[in-house]
């Protein structure tokens, strides 16, 4: 795939799109030539799935599968990254923690340094990760194409969803892998729409809840206990809320019965 300046995703408005229409097939490929992306036709159909898009055709449609699943029969994968800074153009990530999470129950998870060259004071007082930690770990390449195998097409969730997702479409982006493209899922705005409380940090959400996460910024410590107050906020949404594209929609508070 071919290296690209900026980490802006060109399929990000067509997606979106989709997440409240479906659309027919050959309005969806013309739809396709403007994004300036990576192939032509059948072929940009095929790597978009590949970059996490849950696309399905359905006769003369194009749609997301996210649209129709049932938030039971939903794959939501739980992410949390740790990062030897806060801008991605200048760092990198240095761990990634994840869980697949399919009918209740955790299917499979993740877990992996990454190698880098400096991690800086501050990160290791707040992470416990040092260099002698990652010196010998994988490099972002191999760890990022293994990611992203790992995730396929599930619904991507973390706490403060922007951060974890942008992070990670960087790396990718940085490697040549293309963007990303899954469908996305906060919990820190799931929580407050159903979750009383006075704040909504990971660490004031595992007191409050009960979770008992023994560990903070780890990558897959903070994933389970992201998992957990999703359980949690499961258990208070409105009736009507079905779907997966519901789910997202609420936690946008742009939930409507007609979505």
């Amino acid at each position: 795939m071919p290296k690209r300046s900026s980490y802006h995703n060109p399929y990000e408005s067509l997606l979106e799109r989709l997440a409240h229409t479906n659309m027919p097939r050959e309005q969806f490929m013309e739809s396709l030539q403007h994004c300036r992306g990576f192939g032509c036709g059948d072929e940009e159909l095929r790597l978009l799935h590949i970059m996490g898009a849950p696309l399905v055709c359905e006769g003369d449609c194009v749609a997301l599968t996210t649209r129709t699943t049932p938030i039971a029969e939903q794959r939501f994968c739980f992410v949390d990254v740790e990062t030897n800074g806060s801008d991605p153009s200048r760092s990198q990530v240095i761990e990634i923690g994840a869980v697949l999470y399919e009918n209740g129950a955790i299917i499979d998870r993740f877990e992996s340094f990454v190698f880098c060259s400096q991690i800086p004071e501050s990160i290791t007082e707040l992470t416990g990760i040092a260099l002698d930690d990652v010196v010998n770990a994988p490099t972002l390449a191999v760890v990022m194409e293994q990611f992203r195998d790992f995730l396929g097409t599930a619904l991507f969730v973390a706490h403060n969803v922007e951060f974890d997702y942008g992070f990670l479409n960087a790396m990718l982006m940085r490697c040549n892998l293309g963007w990303l493209c899954n469908r996305k899922l906060c919990t820190i705005r799931l929580a407050r729409k159903t979750i009383p409380a006075t704040h909504y940090n990971l660490g004031a959400l595992n007191a409050q809840l009960g979770i008992g996460a023994p560990v903070l910024h780890r990558a897959y410590a903070d994933a389970l206990t992201a998992l957990k107050i999703f359980e949690h906020a499961l258990a208070a949404i409105p009736p009507n809320v079905r779907t997966a594209e519901e789910l997202i929609a609420f936690s946008l508070g742009s939930f409507s019965a007609k979505i």
